[in-house]
Order: structure tokens, then C-alpha cells, then sequence
């Protein structure tokens, strides 16, 4: 698996806006506490609305939230709304990788592969990222 900026990106500004549930954030407010280029930053969340992980606002108090609370939303729907499939083989879904005659075996690998990181990344929700926030000092509503 292969973490590229944009999915990176993407999961810190959910984790911040997971962190600020359920006040709006600015993009502006995302892109200086997580450092990310904000005009990078600007098509990742419209990527993560088109599939129904934010809602935006406009106005001169808008911004964008989450749709769900932090523990209903994994770090694989992040990175499915922002990258496409976990696991690729030679830029095909591991799920369609065939081979034929002493690699025959080889499709089981890349599946189970691709099993294990779903498994982690299913699994994580923003909420239990979060958690050591929880009990830190200080208030847990600022992005940085």
C-alpha cells in the first residue's frame, strides 16, 4: 500500500475536523493547522463531500463539518473518497490481478494483502485516533 500526500492530507484534515466535531472549519483554518497547500487542500474536500463524508457551508461562517460523528467514519472511507482502491496491482484493484501457470498462486497473496490493510484501515476509526487527544490538558477544540 502506498500512502500518497493526498491521502495523508486528507485523513489529517478529517482528523482535525473530527477533532472540532461538529463546529465548521475553514479551509483556511485546515490548511494552516494541519500544513497543508491550501489549494491541494481545496479539491481533497471536495472529494471528501462528493462521497458524503463532509458537508460544507457557505457564508462568512461557513466551513465544513463532518455528516457523521468521528467514531461512524474509518480511515479506509477516507482513503477510498480520496485515493481509490487500498491496493493496486500494476494499477488494477488486487481483487482482478490474475495469473496463470507457476504464478497462479500469486492473486492469493495480493488479496490477503489487501484483506490485512482493510482490516487495519476499516477498523480505525477517526474517534479512536483521537483518543489520546481525549485525556490530554488544554481544550480540544483548537486544529493545530
Amino acid at each position: 500500500m502506498y500512502v500518497s500526500a493526498r491521502s495523508d492530507y486528507a485523513v489529517r484534515a478529517m482528523l482535525a475536523m473530527a477533532h472540532r466535531h461538529p463546529d465548521l472549519v475553514t479551509a483556511a483554518v485546515l490548511a494552516a493547522g494541519q500544513d497543508i497547500p491550501y489549494s491541494f487542500l481545496q479539491g481533497i474536500l471536495l472529494d471528501l463531500r462528493r462521497a458524503g463524508l463532509l458537508h460544507s457551508a457557505r457564508g462568512s461562517d461557513g466551513g465544513y463539518a463532518l455528516t457523521r460523528p468521528p467514531a461512524e467514519i474509518t480511515v479506509g472511507d477516507v482513503l477510498r473518497a480520496t485515493g481509490g482502491p487500498l491496493t493496486t496491482v500494476r494499477g488494477a484493484p488486487a481483487e482482478v490481478a490474475t495469473y496463470h501457470g507457476v504464478a497462479a498462486g500469486l492473486g492469493q497473496v495480493w488479496l490477503s494483502v489487501h484483506r490485512a490493510i482493510e482490516g487495519v484501515v476499516d477498523r480505525a476509526t477517526l474517534a479512536d485516533l483521537l483518543a489520546p487527544v481525549e485525556g490530554a490538558a488544554g481544550d480540544r477544540r483548537g486544529v493545530g
